[in-house]
């Protein structure tokens, strides 16, 4: 199993970036996608879901209506779309795969993670 994130960057405050995370290895369609980010000497923490067929997504607070899940099951990617960003975003972002729960939000539900990519965020 393999998922692998991209798409991190540098970008000014106020600005978007879209983050890709390209799955193989397992069913696509099974799988819950969620993001995770962990800033400098901070934890991991949720920043959003999207169910198994899309219908259904969670965001933590800190990003909602800033940030938008998507997927495609043509391309078993999963995308996160950041617009505004601002410097407290700047974090490594994380994908993960579950198909226990349909919008998983705890680190310890996921059976699989990407090894992270960069975003940084200046003001």
């Amino acid at each position: 199993v393999q998922l692998q994130a991209s798409g991190g960057g540098l970008v000014q405050a106020g600005g978007s970036l879209r983050l890709s995370c390209a799955v193989s290895g397992l069913t696509f369609s099974d799988y819950a996608m969620g993001w995770f980010r962990q800033a400098p000497g901070k934890e991991r923490e949720f920043v959003g879901v999207i169910s198994v067929a899309g219908a259904l997504t969670q965001y933590a607070d800190s990003v909602k209506g800033r940030f938008t899940i998507s997927r495609d099951k043509a391309k078993n990617t999963v995308y996160l779309q950041m617009n505004s960003l601002k410097p407290e975003d700047t974090a490594v972002y994380y994908c993960a795969a579950d198909r226990r729960y349909v919008t998983p939000t705890m680190i310890s539900d996921y059976d699989y993670w990407g090894q992270g990519t960069l975003v940084t965020v200046s003001s």
